[in-house]
């Protein structure tokens, strides 16, 4: 009873135990882990600020002075250039963000699903889904096999179809999400729903779902990044006669090329008075940023998820 007392006056007194001890960390540490994380938080951003500034740089003050933070001649011709060709890169814009979207949208569908069909213990034939899921990641059909697939059995060649259905599902991401239903989700809470008489359908968009926000926006975050920078499919499944199906990443780097030729070939095609007044070093950084800016501003979006799912994925004990 004294040891009792005396432990509740202890900590009535505000001394740690040992726990607390341990999870607390002296200004010491706690300055140099906030030293580290502002290196590397500026290690990320400082690249794109570069490649900014590098855009906003004239062709000449790059060719005498090099790539430079603060730039010697300010200018905007490498925008303008771009926006000359408003119509072919906008149109590819809303393409990339059309596909993005819809694509995220049912590859999040089709992976949790599937990863939450898998979780269930009921389920027969769960094995030898799983086996047959986890296959793919070790070995695929190949190129050819997933070409003549996609044009001469599903007929998906010059279709928007064909730039969001080949990466639409994914074995890594079912195998993450049913893993993260399997160790996360409570049985027990299933098991009520069920008992209230709630369909499997009620079950995983009512209950399964609002749990997984953080695996699910994880997951359509990956989705986005590899839609929104995919140009492969477009290349391999979309004509030229179908140039207004290109996408953004696939646009852009025709333009990159485009201007690499002119630059190579440029006395057996242009005057070198037209070559002058072409933007080439500053075009290639424009273009890195407008293909990399408008996902690397999603990601907030994703972040709010990210603290809501965790927020309502708790369970109080």
């Amino acid at each position: 009873m004294a040891v009792r007392s005396t432990t509740i006056l202890s900590r009535s007194r505000g001394e740690p135990d040992s726990a607390m001890r341990f999870n607390r960390v002296s200004p010491l540490v706690n300055a140099l882990f906030s030293a580290v994380f502002i290196v590397l938080a500026l290690a990320a951003t400082l690249p794109l600020v570069f490649v900014i500034t590098i855009s906003l740089s004239s062709d000449q003050s790059i060719q005498m002075y090099g790539y430079r933070f603060i730039p010697k001649e300010w200018t905007t011709a490498a925008y303008s250039y771009l926006w000359l060709l408003q119509d072919y890169v906008g149109r590819a814009f809303l393409v990339s963000v059309g596909t993005t979207v819809v694509g995220t949208g049912l590859g999040i569908l089709l992976n949790s699903t599937l990863g939450y069909v898998l979780s269930r213990r009921s389920y027969a034939l769960r094995k030898f889904f799983t086996i047959l899921i986890f296959i793919p990641m070790l070995f695929n059909g190949g190129l050819v096999a997933s070409y003549m697939i996609n044009t001469q059995l599903l007929k998906l060649g010059n279709t928007y179809w064909a730039l969001i259905l080949p990466l639409t599902t994914s074995s890594f991401f079912i195998i993450i999400l049913r893993t993260f239903f399997q160790t996360t989700i409570p049985e027990e809470v299933i098991e009520s729903a069920r008992i209230d008489g709630a369909s499997q359908f009620r079950v995983f968009f009512s209950i399964v779902l609002p749990l997984s926000l953080p695996a699910i926006a994880t997951i359509g975050l990956f989705l986005s990044f590899a839609y929104w920078n995919s140009w492969f499919p477009a290349l391999m499944y979309i004509q030229s006669t179908h140039a207004y199906m290109y996408p953004l990443q696939y646009v852009l780097m025709s333009i990159e090329r485009t201007i690499q030729d002119l630059v190579r070939n440029a006395q057996f095609m242009l005057p070198a008075e037209t070559l002058q007044g072409l933007p080439t070093e500053a075009v290639r950084m424009a273009i890195v940023v407008v293909a990399v800016l408008p996902i690397a501003l999603s990601y907030p979006f994703f972040q709010k998820y990210f603290i809501s799912g965790l927020t309502i994925g708790a369970i109080k004990g």
